[in-house]
């Protein structure tokens, strides 16, 4: 089962919201916490989102190595530039899913395009 997100015109927070609920799985009637959903969430028109300037002045990915002085801090419009907005997305639909070893493979079924 696929579930389809339009992008096109909505703020970055209800995008990310709504596609992390969907890859939980909130939107069936099997919802478990302890298993990973069927089917693949897509996210169409990413580019065309609604990010205004100002907001994006203060989103950052946070990345850290581990080491002492390791952490690094790229602006989102760095990564929108290098990456994709898609990829913004993703990073934020990351940090609202729980933090257990089935994130990294719920993030699997996020596709995004731009």
């Amino acid at each position: 089962m696929t579930y389809r997100i339009d992008a096109n015109g909505k703020k970055i927070g209800r995008v990310a919201g709504e596609a992390a609920a969907a890859l939980l799985g909130k939107h069936t009637t099997t919802f478990t916490k302890n298993k990973v959903t069927e089917g693949e969430v897509v996210v169409t028109n990413c580019a065309k989102m609604d990010l205004p300037t100002r907001r994006l002045a203060t989103l950052s990915q946070r990345r850290y190595s581990g080491y002492p002085g390791g952490l690094k801090i790229v602006p989102a419009q760095n990564v929108i530039t290098k990456k994709g907005a898609g990829e913004l997305l993703r990073l934020i639909v990351r940090g609202m899913l729980p933090k257990n070893t089935l994130r990294d493979k719920r993030l699997k079924k996020l596709v995004t395009t731009e």
